[in-house]
């Protein structure tokens, strides 16, 4: 069924008893969190994705607002953008839909991602996208202030899936970028797109379709729009929300460059295939500075590194690869008073044995952090791990000092199953 700009609870009578009474009770549940220009829309936008639950949407919410922290998304417009991102990356906004609300073109075949992991970390590729995200919710925002019309803070995406190749995909590394960007937008970027037309649709797109489909909510399902390479049909659609002269002529508006390339390139990056020579190799991927440590992990073991966190605004950064096997890898932090548990990095197998794995944490102080290199459920392979996990203080990148650090290996045969 076709969703109308009538669904909006803002424009729907009957929907403002249940908003109102539901944002105020979630506003106060939240109250302690909430920052001065988190408004009723932004309430809305989390209360709508857990289906008017408050409290479900406070969870969202609060577990959002650790993620923000943890990668100081606030300040994520201040991050340098390694260029080959800029370059290889494609989206950009065309223009503006008939109600104010930024219209994003991605050019989906240009996104090299194999060239990508093989030129810049996965934790770069999500800081990039979290950047773009909030860079086009800013611009939304503003386009709101303007109309003064709140619908103006969504997005139109169009993703083209011209010339689309599932092969790349099938790459685990691949894959599991594209679920974790998936997973993250779900969890952090609730009810921000207004529709999405995804279209040229080769038949290979079904099948990587249904694979994505389970890590969306039905709020997000309900907003695509799929079309074949038919232009008879997804013209007309786009061009119902969206004027001619805000969609670049390459897809049947009237928009082009001053120099009339119909692509648009001057407010558009098409991305394409990252160049061999950009590849950063397996030695040089490693961070120069950092020291690195050599071992094996036994079959059916685990490698425990334990860290103490005493000041605020400390980091827990690490980098590591594997040799011809994929480990477990997990963060878990303890608070030293409480002994309360919370899991920072859930436990699960990662193939860093294809790609270089790193990520960091921000800490909180009078927590212990406990990193695992779990190798336990493989009855038959030692494997090989070159790592370097350290606590550094915010802003230490001339300087970095190591916290103090316990090792443990540990046998837990009862926990193995057999490897596949």
């Amino acid at each position: 069924m076709h969703r109308t700009d009538s669904d909006d609870v803002y424009r729907t009578p009957s929907h403002r008893p249940v908003f109102f009474f539901s944002s105020l009770q979630f506003r106060r549940q939240v109250v302690d969190i909430l920052k001065p220009e988190h408004d009723d829309y932004y309430l809305l936008r989390w209360l709508r994705a857990r289906n008017w639950n408050p409290e479900a949407a406070e969870k969202m919410l609060r577990d959002s607002m650790k993620f923000r922290e943890r990668w100081n998304t606030d300040e994520i417009a201040k991050w340098p953008t390694p260029q080959i991102l800029r370059d290889y990356s494609p989206h950009g906004v065309a223009g503006y839909d008939k109600e104010g609300s930024p219209i994003i073109i991605i050019p989906f075949a240009g996104f090299d991602i194999w060239g990508l992991l093989h030129s810049v970390s996965r934790a770069d590729i999500i800081r990039m996208t979290m950047q773009a995200l909030e860079g086009y919710m800013q611009l939304a925002f503003e386009q709101s202030q303007k109309s003064n019309n709140p619908n103006s803070r969504q997005f139109v995406v169009v993703f083209d899936m011209d010339n689309f190749n599932l092969k790349q995909y099938i790459w685990r590394p691949a894959s599991e970028v594209v679920i974790s960007l998936i997973k993250m937008y779900e969890a952090n970027y609730p009810e921000i797109l207004k529709c999405c037309y995804i279209i040229n649709t080769p038949k290979v797109f079904a099948f990587a379709y249904n694979m994505v489909k389970k890590f969306l909510g039905e709020y997000t399902i309900d907003k695509i729009r799929i079309y074949k390479p038919d232009r008879n049909k997804w013209l007309p659609a786009i061009l119902e929300r969206c004027d001619a002269d805000q969609i670049p002529a390459y897809f049947g508006g009237t928009q082009t460059d001053p120099d009339g390339n119909p692509k648009c390139e001057k407010k558009i990056c098409w991305g394409g295939k990252v160049p061999k020579e950009l590849y950063t190799s397996k030695e040089d991927s490693f961070n120069n500075n950092l020291t690195f440590t050599e071992t094996e992990i036994r079959k059916g073991s685990k490698l425990k590194l334990t860290f103490d966190c005493e000041d605020a605004g400390c980091f827990l950064k690490w980098e590591f690869r594997t040799f011809d096997h994929d480990i477990k890898f997990g963060v878990k932090c303890v608070n030293k008073k409480t002994e309360e548990s919370i899991i920072e990095v859930p436990l699960k197998r990662v193939s860093s044995h294809q790609v270089d794995e790193s990520g960091f944490i921000t800490c909180q102080p009078g927590c212990t952090y406990h990193v695992l290199f779990d190798n336990s459920y493989s009855y038959f392979k030692t494997k090989k791990i070159r790592y370097s996990v350290l606590m550094t203080a915010p802003l230490s990148d001339v300087e970095q000092t190591m916290a103090p650090i316990a090792i443990t290996e540990e046998t837990s045969p009862e926990d193995a199953t057999a490897e596949d």
